[in-house]
């Protein structure tokens, strides 16, 4: 086998679930068709099946890849202080940077209600969020309370229709969760 093999199929499989991504974003769930996707990513409906058999496997693999974008906004280092602004900074980087997130996230948000599997990921995600968000806050005694306004802002900024579509708004609404957290 080719040492390039592997290579070139986990990059394969990366195009295809980065149109199906765009496709979600631009004609949500009621759009998404396997043949689209295929041919959008210049290849046979065959070809993406080999790589997601089912098309629950392509959304799952959109996901999971929409999930990363967010994962990729959480800062490890420095201190917890500074780990939080990084991660608003992130965000704001990520909105400017990816104006389809918003819309995936509202797809997936919805399709949560009608899809266990979706809707756990979306919840371990949350819980996992929420207890790194408590941790930075750490000694804080309403640090629940607080990473939950934090998490209830941002989902709104990225899961309601139009939120994210005005970068001073979003800005605003950063600047505020900042100056409430007393780490603008």
């Amino acid at each position: 086998m080719d040492a390039s093999q592997p290579a070139e199929s986990r990059r394969r499989r990366e195009e295809l679930v980065a149109v199906a991504y765009r496709r979600l974003a631009t004609a949500g769930f009621e759009g998404l068709r396997t043949r689209d996707v295929a041919a959008k990513a210049g290849t046979y409906v065959a070809t993406l099946h080999y790589y997601f058999p089912t098309k629950e496997a392509l959304i799952r693999a959109v996901v999971g890849h929409a999930m990363s974008r967010f994962a990729s906004t959480l800062a490890g280092e420095g201190d917890p202080l500074a780990q939080l602004r990084a991660h608003f900074r992130n965000l704001r980087r990520l909105l400017r940077e990816e104006p389809e997130l918003p819309a995936v996230m509202g797809e997936l948000a919805m399709r949560s209600t009608r899809d266990s599997a979706i809707g756990e990921i979306l919840r371990t995600s949350d819980r996992a969020w929420h207890a790194w968000l408590v941790h930075l806050l750490g000694e804080d005694p309403n640090a629940e309370g607080k990473a939950a306004v934090i998490m209830s802002t941002l989902r709104g900024l990225f899961v309601l229709p139009g939120s994210a579509d005005d970068p001073e708004r979003v800005d605003a609404a950063l600047a505020a969760l900042e100056a409430m957290l007393s780490i603008a």
